[in-house]
């Protein structure tokens, strides 16, 4: 049967078609949490994600589409992550390496002599969002700082909780106000106008949302009830146990300059983070070969050792027995391996995404909100339900992100609204968010990244909370709106303007 053919049998969906998909997902989702709690995140989650892409499958089946073309959804979401995947397994070898040659351990002993437990959540917040700005990524920014300042967190026995909202909150903050962040870039793309334009457009959201942020985060600091003779103690023993494990010096934080020197030249992700791997394994093996050894059980260290050592760090991650369960922790992470589970889970809802989107099953339920969106203030709205609701169903930042731009485009443009507005909105409701959803890419890699789950920090994730809040108030307020000039608004064929 020829392709013509095929498409002519094919069948549109009705909206139970659509909602059958997402009925199910909640249902598995939901009971997976009840029955399993965090540990649902190890594996019952993850298949119930599949079973859900199973149910879309057979539903694109009935409706007239062949299983070749569902397998091409499928494919087609597998690699557009192919991106994702590399960046996941590099930031696993970086965190096992990093722990192995004192990277980590180094930028934690600087960190507890300079950083004030008072006031370390706003600093934590500032420090990722000056370091994102700069570099143009969130993921890289969590998965390098963000884990130290974790790390940092539980030396000082402040909460990692907040602590890893607070990092999340930063780094987000820093990817939408750089142009070289390739999600701000491909905001502008999407609706055609120049990224600075945009960025400019974005500050009045998210400078906002993160001053309140910060406000937010000092008084959590201030908050703290601390015994200072206990804490000043804390510094002391954790100091001199890093100090007694490894040999501190600022040569240790040579790997960080080097991945913060290729994320500015623009290199990609992957290969900046599995270089600067590579290279701390290299240097570590010459500043602490003590550490080497006893991680690979030699008295002595040679070279067929380090290579072995940097191997099993890069792979399975590092492990240390100390005797200090804080430094433990800390340590113990790490490796390819410790990512399995979450490029799993991304595998699996990416895919559901896909075959949403490709079977016209997200299209059905978005078209009635758009009807029914009257206003600009309900415009917004459904803009943000849209988004929130695509980093839910479809589990990916960029499907969050492009779509939305895609499907409103023509609507914001009726309603004389500036491509900007879009753009602005999208980016704070579709990729701000993501984070917050356990079981989308970017949720799926800060916890893994940052040892917190995700349903743990999301409360204080207050940048990414405030942000789309803050674009949908100014929806319904005119608040610093680009109304398009009349020449420029259009109006559909069916629209009452034109009757």
């Amino acid at each position: 049967m020829s392709e013509r053919d095929q498409s002519r049998m094919t069948r549109e969906p009705s909206l139970s078609d659509a909602l059958i998909p997402l009925l199910t997902l909640a249902l598995l989702i939901g009971s997976s949490l009840m029955i399993f709690g965090m540990d649902a995140l190890s594996g019952p989650i993850q298949t119930a994600m599949i079973v859900c892409c199973m149910v879309a499958a057979l539903i694109a089946m009935k409706n007239g589409h062949s299983w070749s073309a569902i397998q091409q959804a499928g494919q087609g979401a597998l690699a557009s992550i192919t991106g994702a995947i590399f960046i996941l397994l590099a930031v696993g070898a970086l965190i096992g390496t990093w722990n192995l040659s004192g990277t980590i351990p180094t930028l934690v002993y600087y960190g507890i002599q300079a950083l004030s437990p008072t006031w370390y959540y706003v600093a934590s917040a500032a420090i990722c969002g000056a370091i994102a700005m700069s570099i143009g990524s969130s993921w890289t920014t969590a998965g390098t700082i963000g884990v130290g300042l974790v790390g940092i967190a539980t030396m000082l026995e402040v909460s990692t909780a907040i602590t890893a909202g607070a990092v999340i909150s930063g780094a987000y903050l820093g990817d939408k106000l750089s142009p070289l962040s390739e999600t701000t870039i491909l905001s502008a793309q999407m609706v055609k106008v120049d990224v600075y334009t945009h960025i400019r457009n974005q500050a009045w959201t998210s400078v906002p949302a993160f001053l309140l942020a910060a406000a937010i985060f000092t008084l959590l600091g201030l908050g703290r009830v601390d015994i200072e003779g206990q804490t000043e103690l804390q510094k002391v023993v954790e100091l001199d146990s890093l100090n007694g494990i490894y040999r501190i010096t600022a040569w240790n934080l040579l790997p960080l300059g080097l991945l913060v020197f290729m994320s500015i030249r623009k290199y990609p992700a992957s290969l900046s983070l599995l270089l600067s791997a590579i290279f701390a394994g290299v240097l570590g093996a010459f500043l602490q070969p003590a550490v080497y050894a006893g991680f690979i059980g030699q008295e002595s260290l040679n070279v067929a050792g380090g290579v072995k050592a940097v191997w099993q760090a890069m792979a399975g991650g590092f492990s240390m027995e100390s005797g200090i369960a804080d430094v433990d922790r800390l340590l113990s992470r790490g490796g390819m391996a410790s990512m399995l589970n979450t490029l799993w889970l991304i595998m699996g809802a990416v895919t559901f995404g896909a075959l949403l989107d490709e079977f016209g099953l997200i299209t059905r339920l978005i078209n009635p909100l758009i009807y029914r969106a009257k206003s600009i203030g309900g415009l917004f709205l459904t803009v943000f339900a849209s988004a929130f609701g695509l980093n839910i169903v479809a589990g990916d930042q960029y499907i969050a992100l492009v779509l939305p731009t895609r499907i409103y485009r023509a609507e914001f443009q009726k309603r004389g609204l500036a491509p900007q507005n879009l753009s602005r909105l999208a980016a704070d409701c579709g990729t701000v968010t993501s984070p917050l959803v356990p079981w989308n890419s970017c949720g799926a890699f800060m916890a893994a990244v940052l040892g917190v789950p995700t349903l743990l920090y999301l409360p204080f994730c207050l940048f990414n909370i405030a942000s789309p809040l803050l674009s949908v108030l100014y929806g319904f307020t005119g608040f610093k709106l680009v109304r398009l000039p009349a020449s420029q608004v259009s109006a559909s064929p069916g629209d009452p303007e034109q009757s």
